[in-house]
């Protein structure tokens, strides 16, 4: 029987390249994001073509209460089953602001998204995995739940508190027989980055990274497939950076 993952944010970026990797080792993909239904099942039509899975859209603000319920319920009676979540849906503040001007409105919008919704979609999946006594948990966190930018503190302190999700979920699941792993990307080629491409071009060259070139999604969903197929199943609760050895301290 084939196992199922939701993918968080998987309509682009990192989300689909998690999407692409899993499909690709059968996994059936349900793909949670906000871009029009039409472009979500082009998608997933696309997914299940390519590598004979099954793939579904499921349009979902996961900030909204009712929505987040509904995903799971959806996801469970398309799919027969859910084995596993990656959550991966977040947001950049729509303006970067010094820390001494960001607004309530900017940080509510940035942890409502990634950490708010995605701690009460992990806790509706957990309470799933628990009656099942099985199943795995991917957040992909940041290199910023570390590494501060006072430009984008809400975005930092978002990270942070996926950070502490999984340490709290892993603790938690344990006993269930369900694993809770978290990814940290480093500088990640995507459209949440490409407003900001010429800086961190020149820091990379200037040696930001030990590995001289910018990560994409494809090394996060490598990691992803990893941690899924259970080939670390003894680290519960364990963070991988994927970034390129930037967060080493170098003298």
């Amino acid at each position: 029987m084939s196992k199922t993952a939701l993918i968080t944010g998987a309509g682009r970026g990192i989300g689909a390249g998690i999407a692409i990797k899993l499909a690709s080792e059968g996994w059936n993909v349900a793909i949670c994001d906000l871009k029009p239904m039409e472009d979500g099942k082009a998608q997933c039509a696309e997914l299940e073509k390519q590598y004979g899975i099954k793939a579904d859209y499921f349009r979902c603000d996961i900030s909204k209460t009712e929505e987040r319920q509904k995903l799971v319920d959806d996801v469970i009676s398309v799919f027969g089953s859910l084995e596993a979540l990656i959550n991966n849906a977040g947001v950049a503040p729509k303006v970067r602001a010094d820390l001494l001007e960001m607004s309530e409105e900017s940080y509510d919008f940035v942890t409502g998204i990634n950490l708010r919704g995605s701690f009460f979609l992990t806790q509706l999946v957990c309470r799933h995995f628990a009656e099942r006594k099985c199943g795995t948990v991917v957040n992909i966190g940041s290199c910023s739940a570390t590494v501060v930018s006072t430009n984008r503190g809400e975005y930092c302190i978002s990270k942070a508190g996926v950070a502490m999700c999984t340490k709290l979920f892993a603790a938690r699941m344990a006993e269930f027989g369900v694993s809770v792993y978290e990814i940290r990307p480093g500088v990640i080629m995507t459209e949440m980055t490409s407003v900001v491409k010429d800086k961190y071009d020149k820091l990379i060259a200037e040696g930001l990274t030990l590995q001289p070139r910018w990560g994409y999604p494809e090394d996060i969903a490598k990691t992803v497939a990893m941690m899924l197929r259970g080939d670390i199943g003894y680290s519960t609760g364990q963070v991988i950076d994927v970034d390129g050895g930037m967060n080493i301290q170098r003298l």
